[in-house]
Order: structure tokens, then sequence, then C-alpha cells
């Protein structure tokens, strides 16, 4: 719980002030913020098997401290063996007090987990201040043991902010402690 008042407190008190010098805001209601973080987890071909479905959503659940909740087939498809109403994902949105703990947890144990970590890539936004980067497994994260994981699953996570340009978030999630790649 410190680390989140910690990092919100560090975005009051340093980050607008670095950030309104930066692009030259002349009210603090102009600074981007970090407005919420989705995290999506596909199923791919687990979907046919519920026990798996519920495995894997009990394990977003534990990663994003919030239930998450199934996304499902809005129609069938018979290529790829779907059809209305299955599980196809699942979802979790973060916001506030969780948003805050979660990239805490993300910028300071997750990624230096990944093996030969140089940052993430700084090509991932897309155009209006919002970032999107995927992880190929879930035993990244602390709260999910390696006897826990029968099948390894990635995970998309999106960081939506109020900034107009990727610059401006770009900027934002630097002074947040996010690693990009140099």
């Amino acid at each position: 719980m410190t680390e989140t008042k910690d990092l919100r407190k560090r975005y009051n008190e340093e980050v607008v002030n670095t950030l309104m010098e930066k692009f030259g805001y002349k009210n603090r209601h102009q600074v981007p913020k970090l407005n919420k973080i989705v995290i999506n987890m596909g199923m791919g071909e687990h979907s046919h098997n519920s026990k798996m479905v519920d495995l894997l959503v009990k394990q977003l659940t534990k990663i994003a401290g919030q239930k998450a909740v199934i996304t499902r087939a809005k129609k069938s498809i018979a290529s790829y063996k779907l059809r209305e109403g299955m599980a196809v994902g699942a979802t979790v949105t973060l916001r506030q007090e969780r948003m805050y703990d979660f990239l805490q947890k993300l910028n300071a144990v997750v990624l230096p987990r990944i093996r030969d970590f140089r940052g993430i890539s700084n090509k991932s936004f897309d155009g209006r201040g919002n970032y999107t980067f995927g992880l190929k497994e879930q035993s990244l994260f602390p709260e999910i043991g390696y006897d826990e994981i029968d099948a390894v699953q990635g995970m998309d996570i999106s960081i939506v902010t109020t900034a107009n340009t990727d610059d401006e978030a770009r900027a934002l999630l630097t002074e947040l402690g996010v690693p990009f790649r140099k």
C-alpha cells in the first residue's frame, strides 16, 4: 500500500511540475495523468476446456487484485470451431489505487524478471496517448507459482492516459518509472 501512495504522491509533487515545465502547461489540470490500465488475456485453444478457462480467470484475478470478467464470442465462426457465447478471453480494468499499485508492481518486479530485458518498446503508442504491450507468460508475476501453471498464457496490458499526443504520454510514463528501451 505504501508504494501506491508513494507513486501517486510522486505524481502530484514531482511529475506534474516536471511535465508543466517541459510542455509549458499553464494549469495543473492540463497535465496528462493515468486514466486506467486494462489487462486482457485471450484463451486461444483453451476456450474449449471450461476448467482451463476457470483456472486462467483465477490467475488473472490474482495478478490484477480484482475479479476478472470473462469475454464471450458474439457470433459463431465454424472455421475456428467457435460457438456463440463461448469464453474467448478475460479482462480486468484497473482504476485509482489498484491502477497505481499494479503499475508499481509492473515496474519494480515483473518487467525486470523478463529474460534479457533491456526495456519495453517505445513504438507501441496508438497516436492518442495510450500505450499497449504484451507479456508472453503469466509466470512473471510473483502471485503465480510455477506449480499453478498448466498452460503458458500471454496477456496484453493497455495503459490509458489523458495525454493528447504520444510524446506527452511517453514523458508521463517515463516519469512514473516505466522502463523504455533506449
